[in-house]
C-alpha cells in the first residue's frame, strides 16, 4: 500500500529570496518578500517524494487575526494550478527523490503584512494532512510593474526605498540649512515595529478584518500610517510640542534619526515619545513607508501657509494703529514646514493624478475625523483641483494661498492688501543619489506671473514721453465668458543711451590732445538731426559743436576731437547729444592735466 506524503522540514530559503527581493538588509534569517515577485521554498519529505499523479498540494497563505477568502486575507492555491480562482501562484521548480522546490508568488495587489504559510496534502484523494510551513512578511514592490507603487527608475528606487539616510532642509528661504537624518528603515526590529504600528491604529482596533483586507492599498496604508505618526487620536509615535518647553521629554531639535524614537515607542508599550515637530513627524513617516516598500521622500516648504478655515487664504487682521490682532489670528505662515511625498497610483482619482502624493503627519487639521493629511496628488495641487481626495485644498493652501491683510475698525473689516507671492518658496528635497538640494517648487505651482511679453516701439510712446522720462503702461485683462476683469499698471523710468568719453594719451598743458566720444542709437529706427556738443574749462577755448546728421538703427558712432589744454589740474570734459528722437543725452569724463613739458 502506498504511503502518504509527509512534510519533515521546510527551507524558506530566506537568505537567497531576500537578496532577490531587496530585503537582505532587513534580515537574512527571516523571509521578507515583495508582492508580485516569485520566491522559492523547498519541502523535504519523510518517506517518499512528491508524485504528481497521486499527490495534490494546496498552499494556504493567511494574514491578520481573521483570515478570510472573501476579503483576500486568506488564499488557497494549488501546485497543480487548478484549485480555485486565487491570484496567488504556485509552480514546481524541481522534484527530487525526497524534496520538492516550488515557486510561490503573491499577486501585486495582495495585502501587505505578516503571513502564515501552510500546506494541505491530499493523497490518493482520500486523506488531507495540514502542515504549518512558517511565517513570512509581504511588502509593497516598487520593482514590480503590476504594483501600484511601481517606480520605473532604478536610481529613484535606490534613493526613495533603499537609501537609509538623507537631509531635511530647515531655516528660512534666505538661509536654507541641510540637517542630516538617519532613517534606518532596515535596522533590527524596525519592520516589526512598523507592522505593530499598523495593528495599533484605530482602524485595526475597531475592525481588524476590514483593516487587514485594505492593506493592499498604498492609499489606505499611507493614511493609517500618517495618523499613527502623531498621537492626537491614538497612542501614536510622537507627541508634538511647539512651546519651547521640553523638560519632560526631548527637544525636537536634538533628534538625529528615527530608530531611537521608534524603538522607544515600542519599548514603552506604544506610549507616545516626547517630543516632535514637523521635520521629526516627516522623518519617522519616511522610515515607516520606505520600510513597507512605498517610495517616499521628505519635502520642506519655506514660507508655508496654514489655512484653518478652508478659504485658501491666509488672513491677518490689524487695528487702526497697525498692530496685529492676535485674538483674531488663526491662519499662519511658518518659516518652513516639512511633509512627505509618497509614490503611488491613484485609481480613485481621474487619470493623470498618480505619482507623488503629499502626506503630512504633523497634526494640524483633521481629515475625516482624524489628524492626518493626504494623500493629495502633487499634480492636483499644481492644477488647483482642490476637490480631489484627500485634503488637496489644505495642501494647496500650504504652497499657494494668498495672504490677505484686513483693517478692523468700528466693528467693520476692510481689505487693505493682498499678496500672492509670499506663500510657498524653495520647496526642497534631497537629490537622487546626491547630497545636493533639489528644488521641486515647479511640481507644486506655476510661476506666479504666466507672463505676456509685448514690444512697444518708440513711435508709439514717444509722443507721451515727458521731460522726466516716465511713462505709465496699463493693461486690462478679462477672462473669456466671465465678467471678471483685472487691471494692472506700471510706471517705467526710461534710461537714455549713454555717452562714453575716452582721453587718448596724456593730458599736458599746451600739448595736443585727442578726445574720443562714443555713443549709439538703441532704437530700431533712424534718428535724425543729431548734434554733439563738447566743452570743458581749461581744455577747450569754446564749446565744440559737431553736426552728425542721421544715425542708423542700432548704430554705434565714434567722434574724435582735437584740442590743446591750456590750464593744468583736475578738469572735466562734458558732452551732450541731441536729436529728433531724444534730447540731452549727457556724458562726462574727469581728466588731470599735467604741467610738465
Amino acid at each position: 500500500m502506498e504511503q502518504g506524503l509527509e512534510v519533515a522540514l521546510t527551507d524558506l530559503q530566506s537568505s537567497w529570496n531576500n537578496v532577490r527581493h531587496h530585503t537582505e538588509e532587513i534580515s537574512s534569517d527571516r523571509l521578507l518578500v515583495r508582492r508580485g515577485q516569485a520566491f522559492n521554498i523547498t519541502l523535504y519529505f519523510r518517506k517518499r517524494g512528491f508524485q504528481p499523479g497521486l499527490d495534490n498540494i494546496i498552499f494556504v497563505a493567511e494574514t491578520g487575526p481573521l483570515p478570510d477568502l472573501s476579503n483576500g486575507t486568506r488564499a488557497l492555491f494549488s501546485l497543480a494550478g487548478h484549485h480555485g480562482p486565487s491570484p496567488w501562484i504556485a509552480s514546481l521548480e524541481t522534484n527530487g527523490a525526497s524534496s520538492l522546490e516550488v515557486s510561490l508568488c503573491a499577486p501585486p495587489t495582495a495585502a501587505v503584512g505578516r503571513y502564515l504559510l501552510k500546506v494541505h496534502i491530499d493523497c490518493f484523494q482520500k486523506s488531507v494532512t495540514a502542515y504549518q510551513l512558517g511565517e513570512f512578511i509581504l511588502l509593497f514592490n516598487p520593482w514590480c510593474p503590476g504594483d501600484s507603487v511601481y517606480l520605473d527608475s532604478e536610481p529613484q528606487r535606490q534613493e526613495y526605498v533603499v537609501n537609509d539616510y538623507g537631509f531635511i532642509y530647515q531655516g528660512n528661504k534666505n538661509w536654507i540649512r541641510p540637517c542630516p537624518w538617519n532613517y534606518g528603515q532596515f535596522e533590527e526590529n524596525i519592520i516589526d515595529i512598523c507592522l505593530e504600528l499598523l495593528d495599533k491604529s484605530l482602524n485595526f482596533q475597531i475592525d481588524p478584518a476590514t483593516d487587514c483586507a485594505l492593506r493592499g492599498s498604498p492609499v489606505y496604508i499611507s493614511r493609517v500610517v500618517c495618523a499613527m505618526i502623531n498621537s492626537n487620536d491614538d497612542n501614536g509615535v510622537l507627541n508634538g510640542n511647539w512651546s519651547e518647553s521640553y523638560l519632560d521629554g526631548i527637544n525636537p531639535a536634538e533628534w538625529t534619526g528615527s530608530v531611537a524614537i521608534l524603538k522607544q515607542w515600542h519599548a514603552t508599550g506604544c506610549q507616545p515619545v516626547r517630543y516632535g515637530q514637523c521635520w521629526v513627524f516627516a522623518a519617522i513617516m519616511c522610515t515607516v513607508m520606505r520600510c513597507l516598500g512605498i517610495p517616499t521622500r521628505v519635502i520642506t516648504n519655506f514660507d508655508s501657509g496654514h489655512d484653518t478655515d478652508g478659504n485658501l487664504i491666509i488672513d491677518e487682521y490689524y487695528d487702526s494703529t497697525g498692530r496685529i490682532l492676535e485674538n483674531k489670528k488663526k491662519d499662519t505662515v511658518w518659516n518652513f514646514h516639512v511633509w512627505n511625498e509618497c509614490w503611488m497610483a491613484r485609481k480613485d482619482l481621474p487619470p493623470g493624478y498618480g505619482g507623488w502624493q503629499v502626506l503630512d503627519a504633523t497634526p494640524q487639521e483633521t481629515s475625516n475625523g482624524l489628524y492626518c493629511c493626504g494623500p493629495a496628488s502633487v499634480r492636483a495641487i499644481k492644477e488647483g483641483e482642490v476637490d480631489l481626495n484627500y485634503d488637496t485644498a489644505f495642501a494647496f493652501s500650504m504652497v499657494n494661498a494668498d495672504c490677505m491683510s484686513w483693517l478692523v475698525y468700528g466693528g467693520k473689516e476692510q481689505k487693505i492688501h493682498r499678496d500672492t507671492n509670499t506663500v510657498g518658496n524653495f520647496i526642497s528635497t534631497k537629490s537622487i543619489q546626491s547630497d545636493e538640494r533639489d528644488d521641486v517648487t515647479e511640481n507644486y505651482k506655476y510661476i506666479e506671473a504666466k507672463t505676456h511679453s509685448c514690444r512697444i516701439p518708440y513711435s508709439q510712446y514717444s509722443q507721451y514721453l515727458s521731460t522726466d522720462k516716465l511713462i505709465r503702461i496699463s493693461a486690462l485683462g478679462e477672462e473669456k465668458n466671465s465678467p471678471e476683469k483685472i487691471l494692472v499698471d506700471k510706471i517705467i523710468t526710461l534710461a537714455y543711451p549713454g555717452i562714453m568719453i575716452n582721453v587718448l594719451g596724456a593730458a599736458i598743458v599746451n600739448q595736443p590732445l585727442s578726445i574720443q566720444v562714443l555713443f549709439s542709437n538703441p532704437l530700431s529706427e533712424h534718428v535724425a538731426d543729431c548734434v554733439l556738443t563738447v566743452e570743458g574749462s581749461g581744455l577747450f577755448k569754446k564749446q565744440q559743436r559737431v553736426l552728425i546728421g542721421i544715425l542708423k538703427p542700432q548704430h554705434r558712432a565714434s567722434i574724435t576731437l582735437e584740442t590743446v589744454p591750456f590750464k593744468s589740474g583736475q578738469r572735466q570734459i562734458q558732452a551732450n547729444l541731441r536729436s529728433n528722437k531724444f534730447k540731452d543725452i549727457k556724458g562726462y569724463r574727469n581728466v588731470y592735466v599735467d604741467l610738465r613739458l
